[in-house]
């Protein structure tokens, strides 16, 4: 496919924008795009997930990769090769983002980069009319949520954010039966994510960037730091300047379906207590330990996170468990069930025995956002829902960094009569990179 359908996104979005309504392209894909016609991709960010997201859409028919990018030449050229015996044809590598957006005949982006790089070459990729398969969480701070969630307003594009739990069908079906009420009324929610695993992070000298590497690329908008092996690659998750450590990177996953159970949007309040209590000495800056107690009107809900050991609630790792007064309904990826109440001795509802998931929740995940493309089909995990939840997640951390109750505006995107707390929502770029500005 040609840059016809981008073009006319482009044209037809800022047509609206200065006529002050609101774009109606989220839905246009059906009569622009053949639901038989091919979708070509490329790929910003090809090491971890986002490799991933790439083989789980190629998995999908009617798909080609065309170009792949990534800062780190060795990872390049892995991907490069792997990607050609996926799919018999080699795609092309580049190094800057922004020539990849450039590459003709692309149709969308996937954007596989540390969280502390979404926004820039998201910003672009929806001004040049691409849809968007974005990693999660969102973006690395509040403010990034909201300029991201401005730009697929303005823009219209199709996109989905990668919390792919929201295509899983259990995770679904539970959600179900906590909206029929069986429950009783849930007083509160508990999330977690205990993960034995992921162990401490020993700490490391600084050392010159790998041969291959731009690692000044590689920071982007982050502070300048010299290069350390422990803040590449998987383990940037546990540094300030690059991620939320568990609270962001699993938190979105979980406390989304916390919020997507009780229908919320954003806490009215937020605590949180925590630290480096299991490996005080290790090289991480996040919190090994973290909980964050949030109010709504009517329930509390908390996130509970441990670093190193297994001991979730419910004889789980992680999961989410609402609790009500006539049972708690428990669900994680592997299934969910439904732990009755006794009263007076009884039951108060039926004991629903654990229902496995099947894992397919990436494939159903991207199976939808192509949906969305060619059909029009409502997408599972739209920028908006991405955006709640991560500032929810954020505003956890917020929390722990200043060590007090806060308490939340979300019409307006800030704490109420903090300034202090208020200093944590908009990152300060490096130069020459600039926080995009989308009106």
């Amino acid at each position: 496919m040609d840059n016809t359908r981008r073009a006319f996104i482009k044209r037809s979005a800022a047509a609206t924008a200065a006529l002050g309504i609101a774009s109606p392209f989220p839905t246009l894909g059906s009569s622009i795009l053949g639901a038989n016609e091919k979708l070509v991709c490329g790929v910003i960010g090809i090491n971890g997930m986002g490799f991933a997201d790439l083989r789980a859409f190629l998995r999908q028919p009617d798909t080609e990769c065309a170009a792949l990018c990534d800062v780190d030449d060795n990872v390049l050229q892995k991907r490069i090769a792997d990607v050609t015996k996926i799919q018999g044809k080699a795609p092309k590598g580049y190094r800057d983002f922004r020539d990849l957006l450039a590459h003709k005949g692309i149709d969308v982006i996937i954007i596989g980069t540390p969280d502390h790089w979404h926004t820039i070459p998201f910003v672009h990729a929806a001004q040049e009319g691409y849809s968007i398969y974005c990693e999660k969480p969102l973006a690395n701070s509040i403010e990034e949520c909201n300029i991201m969630e401005r730009a697929v307003n303005r823009y219209g594009n199709v996109v989905q954010i990668g919390q792919w739990q929201r295509s899983d069908t259990h995770w679904q079906d539970a959600i179900a039966y906590v909206h029929s009420g069986k429950l009783g009324k849930i007083r509160t929610v508990r999330t977690w994510s205990y993960q034995g695993w992921m162990k401490s992070v020993p700490v490391l000298p600084d050392t010159p960037a790998p041969e291959g590497v731009d690692y000044d690329f590689w920071l982007g908008p982050a502070p300048k730091r010299p290069f350390n092996k422990n803040r590449f690659h998987f383990t940037f998750r546990w540094f300030w300047d690059y991620a939320g450590g568990m609270m962001t990177d699993w938190g979105v996953h979980i406390v989304d379906y916390a919020l997507f159970g009780m229908q919320q949007h954003a806490p009215k309040s937020v605590m949180s207590m925590g630290g480096k209590f299991a490996y005080p000495n290790d090289a991480c800056e996040t919190p090994d330990t973290q909980q964050v107690l949030y109010e709504f009107d009517g329930f509390t809900l908390l996130w509970d996170h441990g670093i190193g050991i297994d001991g979730g609630y419910y004889g789980r790792s992680h999961g989410v468990g609402f609790v009500g007064n006539n049972g708690t309904l428990v669900v994680d990826r592997n299934g969910w069930e439904v732990i009755p109440e006794p009263k007076g001795g009884k039951p108060v509802l039926e004991k629903v025995d654990l229902i496995r998931g099947d894992g397919k929740g990436l494939d159903n995940h991207m199976a939808n956002f192509i949906d969305g493309i060619k059909k029009g089909t409502p997408l599972h995990c739209p920028v908006e829902i991405a955006a709640r939840v991560a500032r929810t997640c954020h505003l956890g951390n917020v929390a722990y960094k200043t060590g007090r109750r806060l308490y939340w505006d979300d019409v307006n995107s800030r704490f109420i009569n903090d300034p202090e707390a208020d200093s944590y929502l908009v990152p300060s770029y490096r130069k020459p990179w600039e926080l995009p500005v989308v009106k």
